[in-house]
């Protein structure tokens, strides 16, 4: 998918990188992480839902990926030793009541020159969205946690805007770019320091 290449190009990986994704899920990404950092390079996937980690190892299985490591853990507490020189998580950051400690918890994990992606979906403020945007929000309401006495959809932008915002708090360069009609949203980062940053 476009959108999932874009999101590791923005990582800027090199052959024999670590790279760990946060809320891997079934693998999706895995394809694209190990061709950005070839055969020396090493992939890391944590997740907390067994079922998801399972079809993630089916086929990391199937495929024989040696240099791909699956953890079961909470991506707001990441059991990954650093420095990492990168970090991807996509439709995660919306899912934590507060994102700012697991921002800070993986820029912490990145070296200097390390980076963050994050890749979300929200609504689109582009005209030809406005229909789609009612789908959107009937999504969000039967799928994304809710903040009390806020509509889930408010919520989720509220927490991805946090996160969005605590990585470009905590790294030097950044950007946002956006895809699909303005559905999706990819913030990274760099972390142009080390632990004092």
């Amino acid at each position: 998918m476009p959108d999932d290449v874009t999101a590791t190009a923005s990582l800027a990986l090199d052959p024999g990188d670590t790279v760990v994704e946060m809320g891997c899920g079934t693998g999706a990404n895995v394809p694209y992480l190990r061709e950005a950092v070839g055969p020396d390079g090493r992939v890391v996937g944590v997740d907390l839902t067994r079922g998801m980690l399972r079809r993630a190892g089916e086929r990391v299985d199937r495929e024989g990926w040696d240099d791909v490591n699956l953890v079961r853990a909470d991506a707001t507490r990441p059991p990954v030793s650093g420095p990492v020189d990168a970090v991807l998580a996509t439709f995660v950051v919306g899912m934590f009541p507060d994102p700012k400690p697991a921002i800070d918890a993986w820029v912490d994990l990145l070296g200097p020159g390390g980076r963050v992606a994050l890749l979300n979906a929200g609504r689109s403020d582009r005209a030809v969205a406005g229909p789609l945007n009612l789908g959107f929000r009937a999504f969000v309401r039967a799928a994304a946690p809710g903040d009390r006495g806020v509509s889930p959809v408010r919520s989720l932008e509220r927490r991805v805007a946090a996160a969005h915002d605590q990585v470009r708090t905590r790294c030097g360069p950044t950007g946002f770019e956006e895809f699909g009609v303005g559905y999706l949203g990819l913030q990274w980062g760099e972390r142009v320091t080390g632990p004092e940053q």
